[in-house]
């Protein structure tokens, strides 16, 4: 960030008003997503009562949202104190980008259109107290730190998604998320409407949608990995009107947020052909979905099916006005397909050369009719299968591949991958955290994210325009709890899309959310706030271990335990790496000079007979999954049980490995045992059998064995391995991939992902 500060106001400065005995603050500028040229200079504006509105009437959009949030307070009339001016400056050439310049007397903002004038706002509330948006401020007005800004966003697509089809939320939420959306400066708003667990939206030429389609008779209870599975008994549903959704569109649009809705197909249909069996290949009555996933029931590309999408879409196309309309595309089960008589004989009458080219027929013929209406289409990365829709733009989410894919192509690429875009992953390694699909996800990871892939030269890294998070509400019922998955990791997002990469500072960044948790707290947000959270890493050097603490938060102490006992205000202070030559439990937590703050750190070091050891593998882990390297498999830590996308987890997508462990001196062991995470519904195998080799002291000779590895259904899948103790100087382990993921599964047809956690050798 391009701050040049004056020393008179690194800190927060008491101003005395004039002919007042109170004192106001002077905030020093937290803006977030930071701006990308920022000076400070020295002084304060007043705004007050008597402050003058001066602006250019093309301007007056952005101005009527300025003026509905403070006239309440101020009035903003006609006095001569001193002025806000709002210049259109047709020499900017980016429309949302703005010059904002505080002086003593007067703040002009400049901008080309009214979007850029609409940023400048939300960095000039950014300026004043967090209450003054809520509750106006209590004395006749407020003081202004001196500055200016020049900024511009990095990216023109900087967005936001929610699922409502698993869960639906009441309109006055939709608009407050949409608020929160204006108050970062992302300007998109992906509404996902559709989806086999329910039907969002009124459609009047199909009454059975918001019959049936919206309605689902129970749901299921806990996490779709717990066996058996639970259900609660309870019908639940609902849809939006056309008159609320109309409604939330005008509602965006002052806030110069674009709503793109998302109605998908061919795959996530199972509720609406519950209320239309005959959009289906077999025409059986089929029911909502309960509980979550991916399943067999899509709509069969016949005639019937085109025009029932057809007449679908026109009344979408009427209500939102966004160039796009997002498709989905993604999870689309090909088996009804394949003993389809009507699907098989459009695939020979067409020429095509199986089912992934039957679908890029269907996305095709529903772009065409998009495009015709004036729309283009947008959708998830497997529209690529088969090959792409001509103008079609994709939204690339398993990982980045169908990005590059698409842009060397010259398509359009909306970044949301998983690793660093799904929010509802877990963001913290509490155990006490809200049920989640899985995975994990913590802040610095989504601020760390660059939207450009790294094969991309710079021609083909102008089709990537932007990114987005994406809220999956499965484990949200609540719409405090879609809060709380959301923030405060879309700050991190609306600074990924908006600042350029040379301004960003993580832990400037943390400095930054820790204020911002105020105004989240004015603005009635469910936030979850880790910054007092501690981060542990298990080091080895030359066969010594360490283990290093850190917290982000500054001025703050980490004391600590070793012995078992919680950390207390006199507990020793930490000041650098703990020497670990045992197994045993550190606990933690951070402390300013009273209490302590955040939630206990607590490690269990299982310092067995590998730590420190050398190791290799074969193959690099995933860079979306990397952990702590081939190290980690080693360092005494486990993973977390749910989140298996943390440090301690490394991650390979259909490969088979082969770890080495190399001892500097041989050592007697009699036992194996590692852990493979088995989400399924998150892709993720155990691994069917896993082979070890041994190269033996005595004589330099290699055992090898092949072990099936019991898998009893569970997300956790341990194995041991038990050998007559023995001296070795080498451990070779063999894991292979479980395969191709069967038809009927989650990810059917692609390769299953491994996930490897801690090799304890005793």
């Amino acid at each position: 960030m391009n701050f040049k500060k004056k020393h008179i106001i690194l800190f927060l400065v008491l101003i005395c008003f004039a002919c007042q005995e109170n004192k106001q603050i002077v905030i020093e500028p937290q803006i977030i997503p930071a701006p990308n040229n920022l000076n400070i200079t020295a002084g304060e504006f007043y705004l007050s009562s008597n402050t003058n509105l001066i602006y250019d009437a093309k301007l007056e959009p952005a101005v009527a949202y300025w003026e509905s949030l403070f006239t309440p307070v101020f009035g903003l009339n006609t006095g001569k104190a001193n002025t806000m001016r709002v210049v259109l400056d047709k020499s900017i050439k980016n429309p949302e980008a703005y010059i904002l310049d505080v002086n003593t007397l007067e703040i002009t903002i400049k901008a080309s259109s009214p979007k850029g004038v609409f940023y400048a706002v939300q960095s000039l509330i950014q300026l004043l107290p967090p209450e003054f948006i809520k509750d106006g401020f209590k004395s006749e007005g407020i003081n202004i730190q001196t500055l200016k800004i020049e900024d511009n966003p990095e990216f023109s697509y900087r967005g936001m998604h929610l699922d409502v089809s698993r869960h639906m939320y009441p309109v006055e939420f939709i608009k407050k998320y949409i608020d929160a959306l204006a108050i970062l400066k992302m300007n998109t708003f992906h509404w996902h409407l559709t989806d086999d667990q329910g039907w969002r939206i009124e459609i009047k030429k199909y009454p059975k949608l918001q019959e049936v389609a919206a309605y689902r008779k129970e749901t299921l209870i806990g996490h779709y990995s717990n066996q058996p599975h639970q259900f609660d008994g309870k019908k639940y549903g609902g849809y939006y009107t056309q008159e609320e959704v109309k409604d939330i569109v005008a509602y965006a649009q002052k806030r110069f947020i674009t709503v793109i809705p998302e109605i998908e197909m061919p795959g996530h249909s199972q509720a609406a052909i519950a209320a239309y069996p005959e959009l289906g290949c077999s025409g059986e009555q089929v029911e909502v979905a309960t509980k979550w996933g991916v399943f067999e029931d899509i709509y069969c590309p016949k005639e019937e099916t085109f025009k029932f999408l057809e007449n679908v879409l026109d009344e979408v196309v009427a209500l939102f006005p966004s160039e796009y309309i997002h498709i989905g595309g993604d999870e689309a089960p090909k088996t009804q397909w394949k003993n389809s008589s009507e699907s098989q004989a459009l695939i020979k009458s067409e020429g095509l050369k199986n089912e992934h080219e039957l679908q890029n027929y269907f996305i095709t013929r529903m772009e065409k009719y998009l495009n015709s209406k004036g729309k283009q289409i947008i959708g998830w990365d497997e529209i690529l299968e088969g090959g792409l829709a001509p103008n079609a733009t994709v939204m690339s989410w398993r990982g980045t591949n169908g990005a590059v894919e698409a842009a060397k192509s010259g398509h359009n690429v909306v970044m949301t991958p998983t690793s660093h875009c799904y929010f509802d992953y877990y963001q913290s390694d509490n155990d006490d955290e809200p049920t989640a699909i899985g995975g994990y996800l913590p802040l610095e990871k989504v601020y760390g994210f660059n939207p450009i892939p790294e094969e991309l030269n710079s021609e083909e890294a102008k089709y990537i325009l932007g990114a987005q998070g994406n809220i999956w509400t499965e484990y949200m019922p609540t719409s405090e709890q879609a809060e709380y998955m959301a923030f405060p990791r879309i700050l991190a997002m609306s600074e990924v899309v908006w600042t350029n990469a040379e301004n960003k500072n993580y832990e400037d960044f943390v400095s930054r959310v820790e204020n911002f948790h105020k105004r989240l707290d004015v603005l009635d947000i469910n936030y979850a706030n880790h910054l007092f959270e501690i981060n542990g890493e298990m080091n080895s050097v030359n066969s010594k271990s360490f283990y290093k603490l850190e917290t982000l938060t500054e001025g703050k102490d980490i004391r600590y335990t070793l012995d078992g006992n919680e950390p207390t205000v006199t507990s020793q202070i930490y000041r650098s790496q703990i020497p670990i030559s045992k197994s045993l439990e550190l606990k933690a937590a951070v402390f300013n000079a009273k209490e302590q703050l955040g939630q206990p750190f607590i490690q269990n070091i299982n310092f067995h007979k590998a730590v420190g050891a050398k190791i290799t593998i074969d193959k690099t882990p995933h860079k979306a999954y990397s952990g702590s390297g081939a190290e980690g498999l080693i360092n005494g830590i486990n993973g977390s049980d749910s989140r298996y996308g943390d440090k301690e987890w490394l991650g390979f997508w259909g490969e088979d490995i082969i770890i080495t462990i190399y001892f500097s001196k041989p050592k007697e062991i009699n036992s194996i045992s590692t852990r493979f995470h088995n989400g399924n519904g998150q892709w993720i195998y155990a691994p069917e059998e896993i082979g070890f080799s041994f190269k033996l002291q005595e004589d330099g000779r290699t055992l090898n064995d092949i072990n099936r590895i019991k898998n009893n259904g569970g997300i956790i899948v341990n194995h041991s391995y038990k050998v007559e103790p023995t001296f070795v100087s080498q451990i070779e382990i063999v894991v292979k991939n479980y395969g191709e993921i069967p038809e009927g599964k989650q990810g059917a047809g692609n390769n299953a992902w491994t996930f490897i956690d801690e090799i304890i050798v005793n």
